[in-house]
């Protein structure tokens, strides 16, 4: 039986087609396309706003120093929501190593475990990286830089979401990194060796890698110049734990090198009088050179090879590196080695095993090496045992370098407090290793937070009730994001922070009345000063309260806003 519509139904099915049609018009001829999978900590944020709270006892200094570094513990999502208002624009490098979804490692989704059994792990997953990856581009200088390490199993789901979210234009390159140079002989196929690191740019116009060389010797290096310039100097000696490096195994690269007395003349021929160089360590390991002999000749005829006494008064062969040397993407170098210069760093610093897969400390070097500036501001949101941490803190102390770094990680099996913040507390004042030595502190200083949730009802329509709450705790979050991160005084009415340079205030209340009584108290001082006044609305007290040394922003409408923008309300 024929089935009769309305005029009015029939324009009713054509506009629906019309918008179907529509739909398939728009959608992306090339791309990803996933089952999304809501998440739980993105939809509540729609009635909760995160916050965050200084865990006062926690916090670490050793040195005179301004506060600037930064543990927040919580949902990265929450952290990175708190960040979207303190640090837009503000992130120099950012610098992530995600969980790898292998199926073998659970990692977890809603308060489940997520394990190769689940069919929607793939969705799951890219689900939850764009969530956080929208929310991180938008704290990205313009010139800045997100690397991302990630192995093979979403590699491929990885780098068309990062096209799609920071623009395939923008895309700098993928790196291999071979941190297992023996491989994992498990496998039934390959021995994998080796995971990547995917490179973007905020804005590739803008961004520029430093002019670095990236020493393939653990031990310092360090500069001269001659007529062409600045150079670096490189220990010739393969150094590394990896069996590849002695003597045995690479028979062709273990041969004399021959040095003249006053280190003007080198040789690969024996020559009178000339002290003869071997690859062998100071305890008698035979190792290898870096290259071969025939390698090693065509370089020494280039110019690029250098011997001097070392502090022993031993000869040593180096190579010069220019500044200008190109950066491969296939990083092989032997402190890599995720084993010798992860796990057991991390084991000696912390006394035992208390984290899994760590990545080398002086793979995390060299990248902030390429990305960042001496002053630069660095985030990690999956820190995991603090590896970026303690990189920010080792090249501060090997160039005079003010960089300071945001980690955020949750607190599952106490990983914030037993392991990110352990590490950090210990190179920055010195530690005891496993065998009883002392090792020396890196300096610098850390400020430790909690996220918290403010229940608001609805983000879309902010009650009277919910704005005053959320401006009563929202003082450490404007702290940090003025970098004034010392509390210096609070009471009912209003709470002060400061560092060296600059003061920040918030006045909480609706009642003004104690508002003269604290600017008096702040043009006292000579010191410029951000005051945040509670408002209903915008610019409502800037006119009235501004003066030479105090500038008026308003709270908490900024905050909300924010809020409103990275739910999409």
């Amino acid at each position: 039986m024929s089935q009769h519509y309305s005029e009015k139904e029939l324009l009713a099915h054509i506009k629906d087609l019309e918008n179907e049609i529509k739909k398939l018009k728009d959608r992306k001829k090339f791309g990803l396309v996933w089952e999304n999978k809501p998440e739980e900590v993105v939809l509540a944020c729609e009635k909760q706003v995160p916050i965050i709270k200084e865990v006062k006892n926690r916090k670490l200094v050793s040195d005179n120093l301004p506060l600037n570094n930064v543990l927040i513990e919580g949902d990265n999502y929450h952290s990175l929501s708190v960040l979207n208002y303190t640090h837009r624009n503000k992130i120099d490098v950012i610098y992530i190593d995600p969980p790898y979804n292998t199926g073998s490692s659970a990692w977890v989704y809603n308060n489940n475990y997520i394990d190769e059994n689940d069919s929607y792990r793939h969705s799951k997953w890219v689900s939850m990286m764009k969530n956080r990856l929208e929310l991180a581009k938008n704290l990205l200088t313009d010139n800045g830089f997100i690397v991302c390490a990630i192995d093979h199993y979403e590699l491929f789901t990885l780098g068309l979401l990062m096209d799609e979210i920071f623009g395939e234009s923008n895309r700098i390159g993928i790196v291999s990194v071979v941190h297992k140079s023996e491989g994992r002989n498990q496998e039934k196929f390959f021995g994998t060796s080796h995971e990547y690191m995917l490179f973007y740019s905020k804005n590739k116009q803008s961004a520029n890698f430093a002019k670095i060389v990236l020493s393939e010797d653990i031990q310092a290096t360090f500069d001269r110049e001659d007529k062409d310039g600045l150079f670096r100097l490189n220990n010739y000696l393969r150094s590394g734990g990896g069996d590849h490096n002695l003597r045995k195994n690479k028979p062709h690269f273990f041969y004399p090198i021959y040095v003249s007395s006053d280190l003007k003349n080198i040789a690969i021929e024996k020559q009178k009088g000339y002290e003869e160089i071997l690859p062998i360590t100071s305890t008698g390991q035979e190792r290898t050179w870096k290259t071969t002999k025939e390698t090693f000749l065509e370089r020494l005829n280039s110019g690029q090879i250098i011997a001097e006494r070392d502090q022993n008064n031993k000869i040593q062969v180096y190579e010069k590196y220019r500044e200008s040397q190109v950066i491969k993407t296939h990083w092989i170098d032997p402190k890599y080695h995720a084993i010798h210069y992860g796990t057991k760093i991390v084991e000696n610093i912390l006394g035992g095993k208390k984290f899994d897969f760590p990545k080398s400390l002086y793979l995390l070097i060299d990248s902030l090496k390429l990305t960042s500036t001496k002053n630069s501001t660095v985030l990690d949101f999956f820190a995991g045992s603090g590896t970026t941490g303690h990189a920010v803190l080792e090249l501060n102390k090997q160039d005079g370098g003010k960089r300071k770094f945001i980690l955020c990680t949750n607190n599952e099996n106490n990983i914030a407090e037993e392991v990110t913040y352990e590490r950090l507390k210990r190179v920055i004042k010195g530690y005891k290793n496993k065998k009883g030595e002392k090792v020396e502190s890196l300096g610098g200083n850390l400020s430790y937070y909690k996220t918290d949730l403010v229940d608001i009802e609805r983000l879309q329509r902010i009650s009277d009730e919910s704005k005053i709450k959320i401006t009563y705790q929202a003082g450490e979050m404007i702290a940090i994001r003025e970098n004034t991160l010392n509390e210096s005084d609070k009471n009912d009415w209003w709470q002060i922070f400061e560092n060296d340079n600059k003061k920040t205030a918030i006045y909480f209340k609706e009642d003004k009345s104690k508002l003269p009584e604290l600017v008096k108290n702040l043009e006292k001082e000579d010191k410029p000063t951000v005051l945040y006044i509670f408002g209903w609305g915008k610019n409502e007290y800037k006119n009235e309260y501004s003066t030479k040394n105090i500038k008026v922003e308003d709270i908490p409408e900024p905050i909300i806003e924010v809020y409103k923008e990275i739910n999409r309300i």
